[in-house]
Order: structure tokens, then C-alpha cells, then sequence
């Protein structure tokens, strides 16, 4: 448990950096003097950084392991941080925002993976769901950092420190996206005190090491041996991936479906959320749009929690039916609602219900991917 929890960090540090960006926008764009289209580059450019972040991340921990991995992308994350708190142009801030989307890619991949290889198996389901939710946890984070933060600002207090008072008060934005190197520092100081991968190390002829570590955490040795001999199995009986294996009858349409599951979570407009909410809430005359993305994040968290106990109750399957079904009708509610807000002067809280089920849904298949994903890696 101590250790999904430590690999989990690194979700946490993905869903802030993911989520931060989101009570920015205004400020930078009006400190900066951004049109729309650079508003959208420096709302998008991280993730052409977690593109790179991905592409690369299974190499770095073949190579260095996973520990070292999650310590390059702690760094990153810290590096990150501190440079979008001290950018002195627009085009350093998005250097610093690139760099947070590749420890963002590298960390989506290697934080999980992690946790699989090292949690006992018939646990494994739950403890990789711990990196989702630590991911909702790091929205909701970010939400409430943003909203504090610009309630310190407002309040008119003063610092002694002239930095302190640029960063907190006068350019608030730097802040905002500064506070992620605080639990990045944490994360990269904890990942000192976890062990590698046992299954990282069998591959690389280290039996000794492996077998300590899987002692530890099966409490017999007999069953660490166990496990060492299935892993050494596994990997001497692993067939050469080829790209031709993917056309395969079966394989093909199983691939196509599962693509096609994922690329729903994002197109359905989750991140449009995430990344434009206090606009949208704005556009919605709510009348705190920060207050508004904090409640959001509460429901993020929450569905997860829920989502964790119920998945292997209810079914991969059934959830699929349940959480698409609902988004599409929340979906069409809330185009509903802005189509008619003029001639049927409906409640913004019509919008506001609908747009927190539908995150609601959306997040239950996101536990439910990410639980069939992993549950059976050994």
C-alpha cells in the first residue's frame, strides 16, 4: 500500500499540472497581451511535451528503471514549477509548460506500471485504481489552490518580500502553476525510499534483489520465489511484439474497440472542460467560475472513490453501457441549455447539474479503462 501510494504521487503531480492551467488563462493572457490563437497554444503546448513525455517513456524505464524514471520525472515536474513561477516572457512560460507535459507523459506511463508490478495480485485492481484517483485528487488540488490563491490576492494583503508579493499577489498566475514543485520536491525526496521494480530487476539478472523486495512484500519466501520463477517464465516465453500481430482476426477488432473507448473520454469534451471551466462557468454568469471548478473537482474525486468499489461489482462491460449513455444525455442538456437560455431563462444550476453528471460518468469509465488495463499484469 506505502508504495502504490508513493507511485501514485506522480498522478497526483499529472492531474495538477493537467488542471492548474484552468484559472491562468485570463491572467496570462492579459499579462502577456495573447490573442485567442496564443491563449490556445498556451493552454495546449504541454501536451505536445507529454506527446514527447510518452513516446519515450517505456525506453527511459526498460533502461534506468522505474524508480529512476519517477525521480527524472519528479525533477521535471519541480523544473516545471519553478520556472513558470519565474518566467520573465511568453515564450519561457511555455518552455516551462512543455517541460511539465513531458513529466506528465512519462509519469501517465511509468506511475502505473509501477504499481502493477509490485502490488500482490489479487489486490492489484484496487491499487492501480489509487493512480486515478490520485490524478482526480490533483484536479481538485489544483481547483483549490487556484481558488485560495486568487481570494489571497483580492484580500489586498501585502508581503514584506517583493518576490512574495509579485508571485501571490500582483501576477497571481505565477502561483498558481508554482505550487506544483511543492509536492513534486515531496515526490522526489519519498521515491528515494522505495525500491525498483522486483520485476525490473529479474529481467536484468538481479534475482537477489528482487527476491528481498518480493520477500518484504509477500511475507514468505516461498511465495517470492514463486513469483520470481513466473516472471523469469513469462519473460523467457515472451514472443517479439511486431506491428503485424495487430491485424490479426480478433486482435484487430479488440484493438479498434478499446482505441476507440479511450478517444471517447477525451472527445466528448472533457478537457475542454478542464482546461476553459472557469470561462465557460463565466460565459454561464455563475458568479464565482473558480468556486464553480472546485465543486467539479469534488465530483471527480468522489465518482473515483465510488468507482473503485463498484467496478468489479458492476462490470467493465455495464459501465461502458451506463457512463456513455449518461454523458450523451448530459452532453445534449447543456448544449440545450446555452441553444435556449435566451428565449427559455433557465436556471443556470439546469447547467451547472448536468455538467457535473456528466463529469461524473465520464470519470466512472475512466477508472473502469484504467482498472482493465492493469488488472491482470503480472
Amino acid at each position: 500500500m506505502f508504495l502504490s501510494i508513493v507511485a501514485a504521487i506522480g498522478g497526483l503531480l499529472f492531474g495538477y499540472d493537467a488542471a492548474v492551467i484552468s484559472g491562468t488563462i485570463e491572467h496570462v493572457a492579459a499579462q502577456f497581451h495573447l490573442d485567442t490563437l496564443q491563449q490556445g497554444w498556451y493552454v495546449g503546448c504541454a501536451l505536445i511535451g507529454s506527446i514527447v513525455g510518452v513516446a519515450f517513456a517505456g525506453i527511459l524505464s526498460d533502461k534506468l528503471g522505474r524508480k529512476n524514471t519517477m525521480i527524472i520525472s519528479a525533477v521535471l515536474f519541480a523544473v516545471s514549477g519553478f520556472g513558470c513561477a519565474f518566467s520573465t516572457s511568453f515564450n519561457m512560460l511555455v518552455a516551462a509548460r512543455m517541460i511539465g507535459g513531458i513529466s506528465i507523459g512519462v509519469v501517465s506511463i511509468v506511475s502505473p506500471m509501477y504499481i502493477s508490478e509490485i502490488a500482490v495480485a489479487e489486490y492489484r485492481g484496487r491499487l492501480v485504481s489509487l493512480y486515478q484517483l490520485a490524478v482526480t485528487v490533483g484536479f481538485l488540488g489544483a481547483y483549490l489552490v487556484n481558488y485560495l490563491l486568487m481570494a489571497l490576492s483580492n484580500s489586498g494583503v501585502v508581503f514584506g518580500a517583493s518576490v512574495l508579493q509579485m508571485i501571490f499577489v500582483n501576477e497571481v498566475w505565477r502561483g498558481m502553476l508554482g505550487m506544483e514543485s511543492i509536492p513534486a520536491l515531496l515526490f522526489l525526496v519519498i521515491v528515494f525510499f522505495i525500491p525498483e521494480s522486483p520485476r525490473w530487476l529479474i529481467i536484468h539478472n538481479k534475482e537477489t534483489s528482487a527476491s528481498s523486495i518480493l520477500g518484504r512484500i509477500y511475507k514468505s519466501v516461498d511465495d517470492a520465489k514463486h513469483q520470481i520463477e513466473e516472471a523469469k517464465s513469462m519473460t523467457s516465453n515472451a514472443e517479439k511484439s511486431e506491428w503485424n500481430m495487430l491485424f490479426r482476426p480478433g486482435i484487430f477488432k479488440a484493438v479498434i474497440i478499446g482505441v476507440c473507448i479511450a478517444i471517447l473520454g477525451q472527445f466528448m469534451g472533457v478537457n475542454a472542460v478542464l482546461y476553459y471551466g472557469p470561462s465557460i462557468f463565466k460565459d454561464a454568469h455563475l458568479g464565482d467560475p473558480l468556486f464553480c471548478q472546485v465543486l467539479v473537482g469534488i465530483v471527480n474525486t468522489v465518482t473515483t472513490v465510488i468507482a473503485m468499489f463498484i467496478i468489479d461489482k458492476v462490470g467493465r462491460k455495464k459501465l461502458v453501457y451506463y457512463g456513455v449513455s449518461g454523458m450523451i444525455i448530459s452532453l445534449l442538456l447543456i448544449a440545450f441549455y446555452f441553444v435556449t437560455i435566451n428565449t427559455l431563462h433557465l436556471s443556470v444550476y439546469f447547467m451547472l447539474s448536468f455538467f457535473v453528471l456528466c463529469f461524473l460518468l465520464c470519470y466512472l469509465n475512466q477508472c473502469r479503462c484504467l482498472g482493465a488495463t492493469f488488472r491482470n499484469v503480472s
